[in-house]
């Protein structure tokens, strides 16, 4: 259930999700329509006619008079100016995400990734919003591909946004996390997929990920919307876990066939690099990557939150976490969130 200082966040409000037909959107939406019934909207914003429909056959108009169905593109100004009429919270998670294919079709990317988040903060300029929470990735710290780069660049446009909001009522933060465990074109259905061939294919022995499941990533924005007071680059504490684990929980009779780690891919996943560990700080569940621009307070939330600071060249990637998921907790996982029926 929700906490009550969720509640008076949201009491009355108009959010606005944008590629709010993908993983993240969906699971934001089901939250809201089951525990925030005093959200008087909740737009759903995206390209994605198809799923969209999908989407109202789930959630029928006569159930859920607040929800609405967009059709439109970040890359559109005028269309997204139009969206944002009367919103209050903005959640963007549109993006494309396919690494190989930004390497292949790269000004694609730069165009939904880059410029349409920064089309986005525009219209939360001009159109009265009061909080802006974009969705960022692992691949956005130390980038090695162009989907990554487009990332980065879409962080600092938010971070950066906020030494222009004048004396609006307007904040504009980030959240960062990495792979969600399941979700569309993840590792954890391929390895569901491979084990009926009788043979798993990893890329590396050595190689690490972060696990962590849609419910934390839709907490972990409802308190950013709440928590963030502009600027800021929230990154959750999570456990890891080893793809050798992860294929012995899945198909522990399955041959392991080693094919290489592809291009742009990382042995370990990435959130915080030593070259951001002066502006980060320690504020419980999460890290926060404050903003190093004149004009921006950070002592906001390092008060609020009593948040420390970490250590000199402090690294946080998958590879040198505390916790690491053991084979039974993985299978755990998987049948809570991917496959209830899930047998080894």
């Amino acid at each position: 259930m929700a906490a009550e200082w969720e509640r008076y966040m949201l009491n009355g409000k108009s959010i606005l999700v944008t590629g709010g037909t993908g993983s993240f959107g969906q699971a934001f939406v089901r939250r809201i329509l089951r525990d925030f019934p005093e959200v008087r909207r909740l737009a759903v914003f995206s390209r994605d006619e198809s799923k969209q429909y999908e989407m109202q056959l789930r959630y029928p108009a006569h159930q859920y008079p607040g929800l609405r169905f967009l059709l439109g593109d970040v890359r559109e100004i005028a269309r997204v100016q139009r969206a944002l009429e009367g919103v209050d919270i903005v959640i963007h998670a549109a993006a494309l995400k396919q690494v190989p294919a930004a390497e292949y079709n790269p000004f694609e990317f730069i165009k939904t990734n880059v410029l349409g988040s920064q089309n986005l903060i525009d219209a939360c300029f001009d159109c009265g919003v009061s909080v802006a929470v974009a969705l960022s990735t692992d691949k956005a710290a130390a980038p090695a591909n162009l989907y990554g780069a487009t990332k980065l660049c879409a962080d600092k446009l938010f971070v950066a946004a906020n030494n222009m909001i004048g004396r609006r009522n307007l904040r504009f933060s980030v959240v960062r996390y990495g792979n969600v465990l399941g979700s569309r074109g993840s590792v954890v259905p391929l390895f569901l997929q491979m084990r009926n061939t009788g043979s798993v294919k990893i890329t590396d022995p050595n190689m690490t990920r972060f696990s962590i499941t849609l419910d934390k990533a839709v907490d972990m924005v409802l308190w950013a919307i709440a928590n963030t007071f502009g600027g800021e680059i929230l990154v959750p504490k999570i456990p890891s876990y080893r793809l050798l684990d992860l294929a012995d929980a899945i198909a522990p009779n399955c041959k392991r066939e080693f094919i290489g780690v592809r291009p742009g891919e990382k042995i370990h996943e990435e959130m915080i690099i030593p070259a951001d560990s002066a502006n980060t700080f320690d504020i419980g569940d999460f890290f926060a990557i404050l903003p190093a621009l004149a004009g921006v307070t950070t002592d906001g939330l390092r008060s609020k939150v009593n948040g420390k600071p970490v250590p000199d060249n402090f690294y946080y990637h998958s590879g040198a976490n505390k916790y690491f998921l053991s084979v039974d907790e993985l299978r755990g996982l998987i049948r809570e969130h991917v496959d209830p029926d899930f047998q080894v």
